[in-house]
């Protein structure tokens, strides 16, 4: 079977009359409630439960090994390898459950907010609420642009086909499977929609690196003098709550290329964690949540259709999809200029890095190589509590060419546009995860903003013993003792012991990167 086969069999496929094709939010949502894929909030979004999988599985995620992309993968846990013929079965099986369907959906849309950089996309699903969820996470196209759009990349998303691993080479009966030589992503055996997002978002970090673009797991706003900043950080340490700020416009919340013209979003929508979400704290986000957006795994009460965001009985990992437009201060179409700062989050369940803290620029490649953070509850199946991770650019599980592609173009741009770049905890702080409490979220805003606003550049700081991280020892709205975290710890020795254990995971973990300079390899944790 060749791409022009597999091309027709979905042409063939998506040509039946019962396809329903870039539908509006209106009908997805009469659709879904009709089918009983969900219920409506008292807001009016639609609230749907994911099954078994409430979150991400990476361990079922594969990458075909096809000529065109061996050489360039960096094959092993993260990209593990299927044959080609092992995907083309199991594709062709795929559409056969699809056909016998009495609906199915099509989306199409794009990737990529800047024009230069776009990847036309459809997807195709099984569910009516994972095409609005695909809706309102893509870039959804003008009439003119549906009426010329070419598919350069398709997800076909069939979560009720249960794969047989004995026979079709996976591990489970859930799979996620990328083609570049077909141009095509195969999902099923799961509900959970963000493999969807996530999955572009693996095959846009392949393709724009080929364009000289950097790709970014990060979140970006801009301030009212044109000031553009980065969060990078995995999924639970904050890109989402701290780049929706009411005082600057949002760019995006999660997935961005850098190139010579600037940033851009590769999304439409956001994905944000909902668990314990309130007015006071994330009022955009909390206003978001409306007609046309979708609850994933939370809890609603059946007589009032008011969702319990507290409830976390089917999983630590609730999620909320909805458009950028219902950001009111977002920027459309989401570009901007070059970056002014970068802010690397982490959630530190040891509890002891600081909450904020100035890099060299070294420091900043030797974390960024690093990516620490806490795995939070429910991100990924059998999480239940924080884990100490390393993940690679914050991003390793997204990433298919080696580590130092990326981040030796972000070196690059740090360097060509002298970008400030810091340090932020968001975790846990006055003890480890179960003893400690969690950074306040107000404090944590006002060390970003300070750290936007220049505030930070000429504060004096001081040289952590263990980390040599630069602390400042003044920071507007936030308590001093806050910033030195050993300050915050009643048993001081425990800390100095905790403090130890992490720098000592720090160093095993960078000993993999032997290919970096010497003043990066020197700029991490000393014991």
């Amino acid at each position: 079977m060749n791409t022009i086969s597999t091309t027709t069999r979905l042409e063939q496929l998506l040509g039946d009359q019962h396809v329903l094709k870039n539908a509006p939010a209106s009908t997805l949502v009469e659709k879904s409630l009709l089918r009983g894929e969900g219920r409506l909030t008292d807001t009016g979004a639609l609230t749907v439960a994911t099954g078994a999988y409430t979150g991400r599985s990476p361990k079922d995620k594969f990458i075909v090994d096809e000529t065109s992309v061996h050489e360039k993968i960096e094959w092993g846990q993260v990209n593990q390898a299927i044959e080609k013929e092992t995907f083309l079965h199991l594709y062709e099986k795929v559409l056969t459950y699809l056909a016998d369907k009495d609906e199915l959906f099509e989306f199409r849309g794009f990737a990529g907010a800047d024009k230069t950089y776009r990847l036309p996309l459809q997807v195709v699903n099984e569910f009516a609420w994972h095409n609005l969820f695909a809706q309102q996470l893509f870039i959804q196209p003008t009439t003119e642009e549906l009426t010329q759009h070419t598919p350069e990349f398709t997800i076909v998303s069939a979560p009720g086909f249960k794969a047989d691993p004995s026979v079709d080479g996976t591990r489970s009966e859930a799979f996620v499977i990328i083609s570049f030589e077909e141009r095509i992503v195969l999902i099923g055996g799961t509900e959970y929609a963000g493999e969807m997002k996530k999955s572009i978002f693996s095959v846009m970090n392949y393709l724009l690196p080929e364009q000289d673009v950097l790709s970014m797991h990060c979140s970006a706003n801009v301030g009212v003098e044109g000031d553009v900043a980065l969060f990078f950080g995995l999924s639970g340490t904050g890109k989402t709550t701290l780049s929706a700020d009411p005082n600057r416009k949002l760019i995006g919340d999660d997935e961005h290329g850098w190139s010579e013209r600037g940033v851009f979003n590769i999304e439409g929508g956001c994905y944000a964690k909902c668990v314990n979400l309130s007015y006071e704290k994330e009022p955009q986000i909390w206003n978001a949540i409306r007609f046309g957006s979708v609850l994933e795994n939370v809890i609603v009460d059946e007589k009032t259709g008011l969702p319990d965001y507290n409830d976390t009985s089917l999983t630590e990992n609730t999620r909320a999809a909805y458009s950028l437009e219902a950001i009111p201060n977002s920027v459309i179409p989401s570009v901007a200029g070059h970056p002014n700062t970068i802010i690397f989050l982490t959630a530190d369940a040891f509890g002891v890095l600081p909450p904020i803290s100035k890099l060299t620029p070294e420091q900043a490649m030797y974390h960024f190589l690093s990516g620490y953070t806490s795995k939070l509850a429910g991100t990924e199946r059998g999480v239940t509590s924080p884990e100490a991770t390393f993940s690679t650019c914050f991003g390793a599980p997204f990433l298919p060419l080696p580590a130092a592609r990326y981040a030796e173009m972000l070196g690059e741009k740090i360097a060509q546009y002298e970008v400030q770049v810091f340090l932020v905890n968001t975790g846990w702080s006055g003890g480890p995860y179960g003893v400690g409490q969690r950074m306040k979220l107000s404090y944590t805003r006002a060390m970003v903003q300070a750290a936007l606003q220049g505030e930070l550049n000429t504060v004096e700081t001081i040289t952590d013993s263990v980390f040599g991280l630069h602390i400042p020892t003044r920071c507007p709205a936030v308590p001093d003792f806050v910033l030195q975290p050993r300050n915050t710890w009643d048993d001081k020795e425990k800390y100095d012991e905790k403090a130890q254990e992490l720098a000592k995971q720090f160093i095993e973990n960078f000993k993999r990167f032997t290919n970096v300079s010497e003043a990066i390899q020197k700029a991490g944790p000393s014991i």
